[in-house]
């Protein structure tokens, strides 16, 4: 379906960026219902809906006419929760009018309130901030609000989450009623409809853009060791080999990320909300022209970047709800394009990762990473290829074809291929080893909730021999940590710990017994003098008694106590 008609210069200004027809969200707003009308929308990011409220501003900024007036007094105001993405809207906002003539300023925190205040003085058209530096302009009397034709809340819902509230309605209060008014919002929970009823009158609901606005994204799971998480990161950007952000939960994961990184040889940038906001602006610029190819983020980045072409998104570390999964997602996938959210979940997280996605209503095809062995022979196919196009775009240049004759006078044509197939694959970062640890087996039974991986409804679990006993002070209340901890398991995979004078044998739930027997073979620097090895058979030993006093013998989750 083709835009509806609209004042020539956003035709032409559409036109110019290849916009063939509205997404839903920016059809149901230049619907004829909606003409005029105060807005309740909920979209998702990725949507379209920053072009779909700049053109729903029209009939008030236009007023019917190709130009707008001398710039004054804003006739519009756009409000978002962060830095990057008030940003963001004012690019877009200025492509969308700019033959329109329209002015656009932006008032963040982060960057020089004098030179927003300049700005201000000289007047715009549309005035594009964030809640908290928009209220402080207001206060000092550098933002006049009375001319206001209308505002729209953009993300209205983490505004709110992030305790933005009491500057919302601060700058609404001082707006005229006769404002039109555009709330847009991922979700319409109780503050939020609370606020629309405050602020709006007679408001058009409209709901586009939900699950249709994550179609365009596959997602994969990947199953990892804890300690390989990093390696399978390499492996998962060299496999794809496209423009990614990787999201971690902390800045101190991002600078450690990114360090590894940088020293594999990615070109990668970091951006997190310990940077400035120059150092911010750069990070992203460096990526958008496609000096760096991989961004290492916090949850600073999941709303409101919009990075052209952007591929992949991976989660290094999982997000903490549903709601982050799909924001930190949605930066791919975006305006038609396909995309690929992978995340990384460690073996002991794996119920968590699938409660995740589960909530988030999206489906994940599970899988292990890249192996170094796949990614050489993947790379040895493109750089035969890369060579045989080199090789015949030099041979239509006389001087490169004069050349590679005198080096093949000195060479042989082999040792020639095969110094040019290296060269091209001189930049490319080394593949990475990963344990072969195999993820938990989807076939295996479980026991019900609360019983053990002992006899019972899963059978006998696999049986494990470790070289410390009661005379090296082994107990089983730091033992059953240190077992998940080095086996990569939970606590239910722990069955029947026994203490023995110089060894202890421990159980292992069925289902877990590969990936323990492999993870438990890597000791960490503080246990590697503690030795586990399967026992033969694996059968259940006969355990004697213990003397009177002794520690407890077996461990379950809660430890199951014998005489």
């Amino acid at each position: 379906m083709p835009f509806p008609t609209l004042p020539d210069p956003l035709a032409r200004a559409l036109a110019g960026r290849a916009y063939a027809e509205p997404t839903p969200v920016q059809a149901a707003v230049l619907a004829e219902e909606a003409a005029g009308r105060d807005l309740l929308v909920s979209a998702q990011t990725g949507s379209g809906k920053t072009v779909a409220f700049g053109l729903a501003l029209a009939p008030e900024l236009l007023a019917g006419q190709d130009r707008v007036g001398r710039a004054g007094a804003p006739l519009a105001l756009a409000i978002a929760p962060t830095r990057e993405l008030a940003l963001q809207v004012r690019d877009e906002l200025t492509w969308l009018y700019t033959e329109a003539g329209a002015r656009v300023a932006a008032c963040v925190g982060g960057t020089d309130p004098r030179a927003e205040r300049r700005a201000l003085e000289a007047g715009a058209h549309i005035v594009v901030g964030t809640p908290g530096r928009l209220r402080d302009h207001l206060e000092r009397g550098n933002l006049d609000l009375s001319g206001l034709r209308a505002v729209v809340l953009d993300e209205a819902d983490e505004m709110l989450d992030m305790g933005f509230k009491d500057e919302l309605e601060a700058i609404l209060d001082a707006t005229p009623e006769t404002r039109r008014t555009l709330l847009f919002s991922a979700t319409i929970p109780r503050e939020i409809a609370s606020l629309a009823k405050q602020y709006q009158k007679d408001a058009l609901r409209i709901a586009a853009g939900g699950e249709a606005a994550h179609r365009d994204i596959a997602y994969q799971a990947v199953a990892v060791a804890p300690r390989e998480t990093e390696r399978a990161l390499v492996n998962l950007l060299r496999w794809h080999g496209q423009r990614a952000i990787v999201f971690c939960s902390t800045r101190a994961a991002v600078a450690r990320v990114h360090g590894n990184l940088t020293e594999r040889g990615f070109n990668a940038v970091a951006l997190s909300g310990e940077l400035t906001q120059a150092e911010r602006n750069r990070a992203l610029q460096a990526l958008r022209d496609r000096r760096a190819e991989v961004c290492v983020a916090t949850d600073v980045a999941a709303r409101g970047i919009d990075l052209p072409d952007l591929g992949l998104v991976v989660h290094a570390e999982l997000p903490r709800d549903a709601e982050t999964l799909l924001h930190r997602s949605g930066r791919t996938g975006r305006a038609g394009r396909k995309g690929l959210a992978v995340l990384l979940v460690p073996y002991p997280r794996r119920r968590i990762a699938e409660r995740l996605l589960a909530t988030a209503r999206v489906r994940a095809e599970w899988g292990a990473p890249p192996s170094a062995e796949e990614i050489r022979r993947r790379d040895g196919e493109k750089l035969v290829q890369q060579a045989i196009e080199a090789a015949a775009a030099a041979a239509a240049e006389p001087e490169a074809l004069a050349l590679g004759k005198a080096v093949l006078e000195a060479h042989g044509a082999e040792a020639v291929a095969a110094a040019l197939v290296k060269a091209l694959g001189a930049s490319l970062p080394a593949p990475e080893e990963i344990e072969a640890a195999e993820p938990e087996p989807r076939q295996a039974p479980r026991p019900p909730r609360g019983e053990g991986p002992g006899p019972g409804p899963a059978g006998e679990g696999a049986w494990f021999r470790l070289n410390i006993g009661r005379a090296q002070n082994a107990d089983p209340r730091w033992l059953l940590p240190f077992l998940c901890r080095r086996g990569h398991l939970v606590r239910g995979e722990v069955g029947r710990i026994l203490v023995m004078d110089r060894e202890t044998r421990v159980e292992i739930a069925p289902w877990a017994a590969s990936r323990f027997a492999a993870a438990a073979r890597h000791a960490g620097e503080d246990d590697e003098d503690i030795l586990i090895e399967p026992m033969r058979g694996g059968a259940a030993p006969t355990a004697p008694r213990a003397p009177r006093g002794a520690p407890p013998r077996s461990g379950d989750g809660p430890v199951k106590r014998r005489g």
